[in-house]
């Protein structure tokens, strides 16, 4: 276990009343490396995930075989999926070797090339199951079971928070996603590490986060009224012992008072500069991405994007025009991203994370759609300590399955904590007469993409 700020210790060092640091205060201990297992490389994470899983032959790993064999069905792509398919499908997109590496990168990606030399390519992800649900479990928590805390949990119980007006953890999603709850859960960790789900789709932050202010008390007022319920709570706690949902309501509580001014700042991106909202864009994944930045250069240790409520990338039908569609959204603020945090001194230790919870098949089905692919599927990651312009991992001919240095799910997590300065096997919690992790008891630091 992870020792972080107790809810008494974050009272202390606020005075006792919650405002001795002034709203917006970033705490930085001493040694701020001393809360990990070793010296962390990032102190914050970006994930842009791609609900529904992206075909990476279109994007990052292209295989001319598709094309050459194309109808046919070799005995490489005789693998189980989820539905039946028939014979390999033409992929229609152009690549071009980018940056100063010459990695190739689709046409379907221009904006995004011109970042590549920042980007490592992990060509060699496989995970266990072609079903959406339990795929987005083991990506998220580890595990196919909807029960486990999730990634973002686990930083915010191992990490705690760098900034004491806003959550640990942030989730970014359009709409309302009602299948996708379980994805930011705590599970059995305290609650108060579990994703504050946000629905940017309104930008007002006042519409954003429901209830943002107090329409009938001041913030003096709250101040005074939250010090009474904090007296009276310990009270209570030393009469009945500790009770961790007790901690966790006090804890939400004292988050959202605070989070009234530091809140409505952070999540206006109204009050970016024009040339940077034009860089970005202004689709629904754009100003994720620019919110992303926002929270993250604020010390939110974890936001999550999910480009879309469903999964928008799950192209059973109509595979290539959808496709271009999609790549023509996230393109452009991807690679606002990746540049606006390089420019801004940023990416050096902000790990960005891009992938879906599997990839897709390169046969066809329903002769221009394209089936689930868990056997071989691409990430990339970038900043926080990863080699940039490199390229990890191989699938076979087809793009079918990873055949060279695999990456399991368990081993991109144990990567990814690693980098946050924490040893996957060390960051445990005892639960149900065993010690819990999110890699369960698997998972190997991928070294190789290490700077």
């Amino acid at each position: 276990m992870i020792h972080t700020l107790s809810r008494r210790q974050m009272i202390k060092a606020l005075g006792g009343g919650l405002g001795a640091l002034g709203l917006g205060a970033v705490l930085n201990p001493p040694n701020a490396d001393a809360a990990t297992h070793h010296r962390p490389r990032a102190r914050r994470i970006i994930q842009l995930f791609m609900n529904g899983g992206p075909f990476a032959p279109d994007l990052l790993d292209p295989k001319p075989a598709i094309n050459r064999f194309a109808g046919q069905r070799p005995a490489a792509v005789q693998l189980r999926t989820e539905n039946e398919t028939g014979g390999l499908m033409p992929v229609p997109f152009r690549f071009q070797p980018a940056g100063r590496c010459g990695i190739p990168v689709s046409e379907l990606l221009p904006n995004f090339a011109r970042c590549i030399d920042d980007v490592c390519v992990i060509r060699s992800l496989h995970t266990d199951n072609p079903n959406h649900g339990p795929a987005l479990f083991l990506m998220n928590n580890g595990s196919i079971t909807p029960t486990r805390p999730t990634m973002g949990a686990w930083l915010s119980y191992g990490l705690g928070t760098e900034n004491v007006d806003l959550p640990a953890y942030v989730v970014l999603c359009p709409g309302r996603p009602v299948r996708f709850a379980e994805l930011w859960s705590s599970g059995f960790l305290p609650a108060e590490h579990q994703g504050t789900y946000i629905n940017h789709t309104n930008l007002d932050p006042q519409r954003m986060i429901p209830f943002l202010r107090n329409s009938n008390l001041t913030l003096e007022q709250q101040r005074r009224q939250l010090t009474l319920m904090q007296r009276l709570n310990e009270d209570h706690q030393a009469e009945r012992g500790v009770d961790a949902a007790l901690e966790a309501r006090i804890r939400a509580m004292e988050t959202a008072y605070r989070m009234q001014l530091a809140g409505t700042d952070a999540f206006d991106i109204n009050r970016e500069p024009a040339r940077i909202r034009a860089e970005y864009g202004t689709t629904h994944f754009a100003n994720g991405c620019l919110l992303a930045r926002r929270l993250a250069e604020r010390g939110v240790r974890l936001v999550q994007v999910y480009y879309g409520n469903g999964q928008p990338w799950d192209t059973h039908r109509n595979h290539n025009a959808q496709t271009r569609d999609l790549c023509r959204d996230i393109d452009q603020p991807m690679a606002a991203l990746l540049t606006d945090l390089k420019r801004r001194g940023l990416l050096d230790d902000t790990l960005v994370i891009w992938g879906g919870e599997f990839g897709r098949t390169s046969t066809s089905e329903s002769g221009d759609g394209r089936d689930h692919n868990h056997w071989g599927f691409t990430y990339w990651l970038a900043g926080g300590g990863v080699r940039g312009g490199i390229t990890h991992g191989a699938t076979d001919d087809f793009g079918f399955r990873a055949i060279h240095d695999r990456v399991h799910v368990h081993d991109l997590h144990a990567t990814i904590l690693h980098l946050m300065g924490l040893d996957h096997e060390r960051l445990t919690y005892r639960y149900a007469g065993r010690d819990f992790r999110l890699t369960d008891v698997h998972g190997h630091v991928v070294r190789e993409v290490l700077s």
